[in-house]
């Protein structure tokens, strides 16, 4: 998935900026039919079409951009989130349980694997989107308590309007920083935290460092699985710094990729996870194998040779991660 490249960027106003790179051709060929159709128009979405019409795109100015939502043609009720033309994610009103973007369908791995199936969960999203992972959650497991915590508050009043959540869902929205709001979290509340979180198309250094993942481990329970997207490209070095600070925090790390952005041949998304219990090492690997896309995980010492080296990252020492070049909006 693409990110906004539009924002620019500030410290304390963290918004989500999902970064997504190959994508499946049928996703975009989807949002470029309905974009060229125009985008100003307006249709009921949470309750469905108008009678005879299919549904039809929405737009709002919001503090990270333009926002747009795309309706799905292959799916009555699906939508995609677009900022300054840049999809962020995609979302089924009628099966959240679908996830379509590559770095969605790895968070969904993880939620999956979090605790025993169907077992509700406390979770807390930093990063809002359009509330892809935290519909997810709330359709597998039933009576979960869920934060999510964004700073762009016209994007979640947009997102709300046109996808309305489920009142049922047990789901909150904090208009916060996500420091800033992750520190109000209790401590050991949360099995899972997901860091999905660009203010433009980078991650704001004040999320990569010890002392944050610190905070994230604190609202951690002790058996809690944090997730976060990383974007990075060659040579790769602010994921690597990411690996060893994660590993300067918790006991224990892996990392989900394409081969390829492994390899240092192209900028894309990795998914981090720590913890400090045993990773489901094996699922997480088959499920990762198995997808569309499919990634490999790192472990170990493999994981450790692959960061080379590299320094856990502190608050004075923090810099936003990379911006990505202008080749992967083309």
């Amino acid at each position: 998935m693409t990110a906004a490249v539009g924002a620019e960027h500030r410290p304390s106003a963290v918004t989500s900026r999902v970064l997504h790179t190959g994508d499946p051709l049928s996703v975009v060929r989807r949002i470029l039919g309905h974009m060229a159709k125009g985008t100003n128009k307006r249709a009921a979405r949470g309750r469905g079409a108008a009678r005879g019409r299919g549904p039809e795109p929405a737009t709002a100015s919001v503090d990270g951009g333009l926002a747009e939502l795309v309706p799905d043609r292959d799916r009555p009720r699906g939508w995609t989130l677009l900022l300054d033309g840049k999809p962020q994610s995609h979302v089924d009103l009628d099966d959240p349980a679908h996830l379509d973007f590559e770095y969605q369908r790895r968070f969904g791995h993880i939620a999956d694997l979090a605790a025993p199936p169907g077992r509700p969960l406390h979770a807390v999203h930093l990063g809002g989107g359009a509330f892809t992972l935290a519909r997810y959650i709330a359709a597998g497991r039933p009576r979960s308590t869920q934060q999510i915590i964004e700073i762009d508050a016209p994007l979640v009043q947009f997102v709300r309007r046109e996808l309305p959540l489920d009142p049922g869902d047990r789901i909150r929205v904090r208009g916060a920083d996500a420091r800033t709001g992750l520190a109000k979290v209790p401590d050991g509340w949360a099995d899972l935290i997901v860091a999905d979180v660009f203010s433009g198309a980078r991650t704001p250094a004040h999320l990569t460092s010890v002392e944050f993942l610190a905070e994230v481990r604190r609202a951690l329970r002790p058996d809690g699985f944090y997730a976060a997207n990383l974007a990075d490209g060659p040579p790769l070095a602010h994921l690597k710094a990411q690996i060893a600070t994660a590993r300067a925090v918790f006991a224990e790390v892996c990392l989900t990729a394409d081969p390829a952005l492994l390899r240092g041949r192209r900028f894309g998304n990795a998914v981090l996870l720590a913890a400090d219990r045993e990773l489901p090492l094996a699922e997480l690997t088959r499920r990762a194998a198995g997808d569309p896309y499919p990634a490999r995980v790192e472990h170990g010492r493999a994981l450790t040779d692959f960061t080379g080296g590299a320094a856990p990252v502190t608050d004075a020492t923090a810099a936003p991660s990379p911006a990505p070049p202008p080749a992967v909006f083309t």
